[in-house]
């Protein structure tokens, strides 16, 4: 639709909603819609006059009040329902494993193990070297001091 064709749309619709308006108003309400909606209003009134607003009155969830007068607006604490897990609660049918048992795994981080296994095992090479370099220079200087002390004996 082109944009002229929005529009004149729109005006169309203004007129018709102006149109109706001003019938509404030269029709107006008959006296007696309006004797019950005095009636109606005056009984709001006075029953508002007699009961507190709910927005006035104060709850109390999370604390005690110690004035007497506040402690009935106490509200007691939710109950939270008992979680049963289905998982755990499972029958064994036909001595076969429930299928959704199947799905959950034997172990919480398998997972976790898995993606750091090749991770674990470069780490674990890297040690193994470390630790023979460190044998071999301990050895090395096992040989020098026992090398130096042939070599004083000897004198």
């Amino acid at each position: 639709m082109a944009e002229g064709d929005l529009e004149n749309a729109a005006a169309e619709r203004r007129e018709r909603l102006r149109a109706l308006r001003e019938a509404v108003e030269l029709v107006g309400t008959t006296e007696d819609q309006q004797g019950q909606e005095s009636q109606v209003e005056d009984e709001d009134k006075n029953q508002k006059e007699e009961e507190p607003a709910p927005e006035d009155v104060v709850r109390f969830r999370n604390y005690v009040p110690r004035d007497k007068q506040f402690q009935s607006n106490k509200i007691s604490a939710p109950t939270i329902p008992k979680f049963e897990d289905p998982v755990a609660t499972a029958p064994v049918v036909n001595g076969t494993e429930d299928p959704f048992l199947s799905i959950a795994p034997k172990k919480a981080n398998w997972d976790l193990r898995r993606d750091v296994a090749k991770k674990l095992e470069k780490l674990e090479r890297r040690t193994q070297r470390a630790l023979i370099e460190l044998l071999e220079e301990e050895e090395k200087r096992k040989q020098e001091l026992s090398g130096e002390e042939s070599i004083e004996g000897t004198d």
